[in-house]
Formats: structure tokens, C-alpha cells, sequence
């Protein structure tokens, strides 16, 4: 499971999907429910995040974002190994190199399900598939993460107390 201070980063992801290339990939966005296996990865985007916290403290980090599309009509023979997936990632790879330390977040919704990003959590290798758990993206005050507060540099004077 992800830790949400140690989410799974670019390079430990791609080398975990680099030992299972014949296997199907698919993706598991809430318990039992999976994106259609006829999905597309449609890009991949790299963003450096910089931002003042409530705190005042400057933070950046780079996340990468993988987008998921599961076409209007489902293609029932069609199943992404995770072969493809890293034929695409290499494509992508050769105008923009990926930040290895890079946060990873994986961007999907579809009609039941709206569209948002997930960090990966668990992968599972059983049989000819191999899944990757979503887990839901999270908030958090990073000025009482180091016991400060709002606006404050000290806890206990401000919303976060």
C-alpha cells in the first residue's frame, strides 16, 4: 500500500511494470472495479508542482502523470499488455525524459466513476494479468506535518491547532 509521505516514485514504477511485460495490464480505481481492459494511455504528462503552504514554507516535488481512457465502445478483444504500456512510455520518454524521482499518479474517470488522480498502491502479479491498485489522492496541512500552524511558526495559534 502507498504511504502517503512515500508515494511509489517514477523509477520504482516503471521497473516494477519492466518485470512483467507479457502479463495484461489493468488497473483496479475501487475494490472490484477495474478500467476496461480496451483502455489507451493517452499521455503522459511530468509537472513540477511549487507552492507556499498555510505556513509560508516554499515546497516542490515533480509528480508524473499517466492518463487512462476507456473508449466510448469497449473493444472486447483488446488488452493492453504491459509490453505496450512500456513501448509508450519509451515513446514518451524520447521528447521528455521522465524525472525517476518523480511522484506517480495515474489520471482516470469514466461515466461511474469521476475523473480524477490516484497514486498506484499495491501490484499484484496472478496469472496472465498484472494489477495496479488505485488508491485515492489525499490532502494534507504541511505546516502541522512539522508543528506549525497557519500563518504561524508555531502550533497552537491558528486553524490547524
Amino acid at each position: 500500500m502507498v504511504n502517503q509521505l512515500n508515494p511509489v516514485t517514477w523509477g520504482d514504477f516503471k521497473s516494477t511494470l519492466e518485470q512483467n511485460p507479457d502479463l495484461h495490464l489493468q488497473f483496479e480505481y475501487e475494490s472490484g472495479k477495474f478500467v476496461d481492459s480496451s483502455f489507451h494511455i493517452t499521455e503522459i504528462k511530468q509537472a513540477p508542482i511549487v507552492s507556499v503552504d498555510c505556513g509560508g514554507q516554499m515546497n516542490s516535488w515533480t509528480e508524473v502523470i499517466v492518463q487512462l481512457w476507456e473508449p466510448a465502445i469497449k473493444e472486447a478483444d483488446r488488452s493492453m499488455k504491459v509490453g505496450k504500456a512500456l513501448k509508450i512510455v519509451d515513446l514518451v520518454e524520447k521528447s521528455l525524459p521522465l524525472n525517476p524521482k518523480a511522484v506517480v499518479k495515474i489520471e482516470f474517470g469514466n461515466s461511474k466513476f469521476d475523473t480524477r488522480q490516484m497514486y498506484p498502491g499495491t501490484f499484484v502479479s496472478e496469472g496472465e494479468t498484472f494489477t495496479v491498485n488505485l488508491v485515492p489522492d489525499f490532502t494534507q496541512c504541511k505546516a502541522q506535518v512539522r508543528n506549525q500552524s497557519c500563518g504561524t511558526p508555531s502550533a497552537g495559534s491558528s486553524c490547524c491547532a
